[in-house]
């Protein structure tokens, strides 16, 4: 009956259903991820398909089963998972950040993730035969859908784009509405479609033309001064006071920083991402030009050495050092520093690891470790780009014997109590930083920017519960667009102290540090000073404009007001000279 069974040319069609049904209980239950009952049909017989084109081309049916079971997991309980953790399904550039996160994990957590992997790449090259007629069939139907969804993927975005639709601004609502067979190919589609490529001469010298010309003087005729320049990335650095609803037991913001930042008037950061992708917010900080798509561009988006602000200040004479105690080759640093300016990368071999918290270097520790090993260098004549980023800090926010939990609240959801007791200390031991920094070097710039806010709990819950997100992406408000990548963010000149400058992209930082040090030539950073009545924060598939006078615009998708087309035709200019400087010609490099 087994033997009857697995030898049916209906195999496919009991599997798809039976790991349907099965996956979509488990997101549904565990994960309160459930597609449009609407969406099941067509969804599933697109899994069908690719069902048959696997089985066709398998020795062997029960290892057939093994495959589906593990490829149909991957399809729906893996999207539901990053659903869950970061608001929006798997898209093809996770493919790059696997290596990354791979590199991260331990113990168990590593195997669970790294085993089918393995099991499902062994198996689909054990399985395969290409004996039988039906076999070849199978290949032939398998080449060309991979042939079409990469030369040829308007075939495939633009009739499901028509008929189903698609919200670039929400990956979470087109999972629901296409499913997940449909989402993944029609998104791998769009990959190849919209990839960014170089553009040609013409074309990058007339956006860099149209950019410059908005731009007013701001030539301040001060000669360049060279000071130090320090700059701190705060790993999920955030204000947790804004979870009005929770009562905590102690001020999750330590008071010496608090008062800090009060200095600053509560500035704060408009990052690039929320609750992970830190790379982009360095990208940022570091490059000035805003990262407007779901990518890391340091993985694939960096091929040129390029004049960011490392660069800029080693032509001066700076030394310029980067600190980071994570394997070095995460998220691609070892290459995209380099590539940005930087000329020395101390990585995890390079410090002292005796204060870990779990696998994360405490702050302090990390601090001091960087002050001992630049603490020549900032009493000589030679400048110095020190930049810190911090790894203290992570989800699940674990702490060691030496930072007890000092901190209860009210919050039903465990990320919230957890991150308040890390970001206590981290809040502590950064102030503790600064002082003794600023005794060795009081003239120095200081920047310390949250790269983005933290994970609390599932489908934003931590958020959810104090009504300042809401579970769904697609019903925030405009505030909560803003809020979502809203970071503390600290700049100190020197002795004139915190600078008071509200809400600032993140990208538009350097800027800020090159005009402190009144170094007035013309840069790259000159491209992306944006238009004088706003500021304008992109994220993923849309953009807010905040204007002078305080309005906040949200402009997701056509058809667009004229302030947020003019906006849009900003950022796109933007795009095109981003990708010569950074992937092409370099046409446009002063």
């Amino acid at each position: 009956m087994l033997k009857k069974f697995l030898h049916s040319s209906f195999l496919p069609v009991y599997s798809t259903a039976f790991f349907y049904v099965c996956y979509y209980l488990i997101s549904a239950w565990q994960f309160d991820v459930e597609m449009a009952l609407t969406s099941i049909p067509l969804d599933y017989f697109f899994q069908l398909i690719l069902a048959y084109i696997l089985f066709a081309m398998s020795g062997r049916a029960w290892i057939f089963l093994i495959l589906h079971a593990l490829i149909m997991g991957i399809l729906y309980l893996g999207n539901p998972i990053k659903i869950a953790f970061f608001g929006g399904p798997l898209m093809p550039d996770d493919i790059f950040a696997l290596r990354s996160l791979l590199l991260i994990l331990s113990g168990w957590k590593f195997f669970a993730l790294a085993l089918p992997l393995v099991a499902l790449g062994g198996l689909l090259i054990f399985n395969l035969k290409l004996r039988r007629l039906h076999n070849y069939i199978g290949g032939v139907f398998a080449g060309l859908l991979a042939i079409t969804t990469v030369y040829q993927p308007s075939v495939i975005v633009e009739p499901i784009d028509t008929y189903i639709g698609t919200t670039p601004w929400n990956q979470r609502s087109n999972y629901f509405w296409q499913g997940a067979t449909i989402h993944t190919l029609v998104e791998t589609a769009r990959y190849f479609l919209t990839a960014d490529s170089a553009p040609d001469e013409d074309e990058a010298k007339r956006a860099a033309k149209q950019l410059l010309s908005q731009q007013s003087e701001t030539n301040t005729f001060e000669d360049f001064t060279p000071r130090n320049v320090h700059i701190v990335l705060l790993e999920s650095f955030w204000d947790a006071n804004n979870l009005t609803k929770v009562k905590f037991k102690k001020n999750p913001l330590s008071d010496d920083f608090r008062k800090l930042w009060k200095s600053a008037n509560n500035s704060t950061a408009l990052v690039p991402v929320f609750a992970g992708m830190t790379a982009n917010s360095e990208f940022e900080v570091l490059c000035g030009f805003p990262v407007t798509r779901n990518t890391v561009k340091f993985e694939r988006q960096l091929l040129n050495d390029v004049p960011c602000l490392p660069h800029l200040l080693a032509q001066k004479g700076y030394k310029t050092v980067v600190s980071h105690p994570n394997v070095p080759v995460f998220w691609n640093r070892v290459n995209a520093y380099h590539r940005v300016g930087f000329q020395t990368y101390w990585s995890e071999k390079d410090f002292d690891l005796e204060d870990i918290n779990r696998e994360f270097l405490g702050d302090s520790s990390l601090y001091r470790q960087v002050l001992e090993k630049i603490s020549n260098d900032l009493t000589t004549h030679q400048p110095i780009l020190d930049y810190i980023v911090t790894y203290f800090g992570h989800w699940d926010y674990p702490l060691n014997d030496s930072r007890p939990p000092v901190i209860s609240s009210s919050s039903e959801v465990e990320e919230v109590t957890a991150y308040a007791n890390t970001i206590f200390y981290k809040s502590q031991e950064f102030v503790d930083f600064i002082k003794a920094l600023q005794k060795k070097d009081p003239h120095g710039i200081i920047v310390a920017f949250g790269d983005h806010l933290p994970f609390l709990g599932e489908n934003f819950a931590g958020y959810v519960e104090s009504g300042f997100l809401t579970s769904d992406r697609g019903e925030f408000t405009d505030v909560m667009f803003k809020s979502y990548v809203s970071t503390p963010l600290l700049i100190i000149d020197g002795k004139k102290g915190a600078l008071k400058v509200g809400s600032l992209p993140l990208y538009q930082v350097p800027k800020l540090i090159l005009n402190l040090l009144h170094l007035n030539q013309k840069t790259i950073m000159d491209f992306t000073a944006p238009p004088n009545d706003r500021m304008i924060r992109p994220l993923t598939g849309l953009h807010f404009d905040e204007f002078k006078d305080g309005r906040l615009v949200i402009c997701k998708e056509p058809p667009y007001s004229p302030e947020c087309q003019q906006s849009l035709t900003w950022l796109n200019a933007v795009e095109i000279v981003s990708n010569d400087l950074f992937i092409g010609k370099q046409e446009t490099r002063p």
